[in-house]
């Protein structure tokens, strides 16, 4: 039994967490506040502190160094392993990660709904067994303060095509929690409550 330990939306907040042991540390993006190299530095010093065997990242909305200087900042990112539209293997699990998000204002891995958000999805291979996205599938864990489900259709549809045991993600800071759908657990793991 593989013991995953999940977080996300740390924004910065990541040394006020108390983060249990575990065999793979992932992060569904949001590391930063205001998406600084100085504060993906700070966070990579962090997780050297930790003992996982393996740490996966993905960046999120607020993590504009990932999209901008990305050189650079996956360069300081050397305590994980960076996954942008990627999948590794560790623990014997098939992981993918992806930090696209459908739009919404001017924030970072913004794509627009359908046919653009489909493309990002087409990406992910069968046989993902753990899928890490910023943001969430339409309906799932997603719904926010102002009344709205903000996830995404086309992420929805394609989880439901690939089938992985568990999906993870964040950005929906008051969506936190865990749902189980057809054989995935979904798992909405916003660290940091919502501003």
């Amino acid at each position: 039994m593989v013991k995953l330990v999940i977080i996300s939306d740390t924004h910065g907040m990541h040394r006020s967490l108390s983060i249990p042991d575990g065999d793979i540390l992932i992060h569904a993006g949001d590391i930063t506040e205001h998406g600084t190299l100085a504060g993906v530095q700070a966070f990579n010093q962090w997780l050297g502190e930790l003992p996982h065997a393996h740490k996966i990242v993905i960046a999120g909305n607020h993590d504009f160094c990932f999209e901008d200087q990305a050189e650079e900042a996956r360069k300081l990112l050397t305590n994980a392993i960076y996954l942008q539209d990627e999948a590794v293997e560790a623990a014997g699990l098939k992981i993918y990660g992806s930090p696209w998000t459908p739009e919404f204002f001017n924030w970072a891995f913004m794509r627009r709904r359908g046919a653009e958000m489909l493309t990002v999805w087409e990406k992910v291979p069968s046989g993902t067994d753990v899928l890490i996205t910023h943001g969430p599938p339409s309906g799932i864990l997603d719904y926010t303060q102002a009344g709205e489900y903000a996830g995404c259709r086309e992420l929805l549809a394609a989880v439901g095509e690939i089938g992985p045991k568990v999906h993870v993600f964040g950005h929906i800071h008051e969506g936190r929690g865990i749902e189980k759908r057809d054989g995935t657990t979904y798992i909405n793991a916003s660290s940091i409550s919502a501003n």
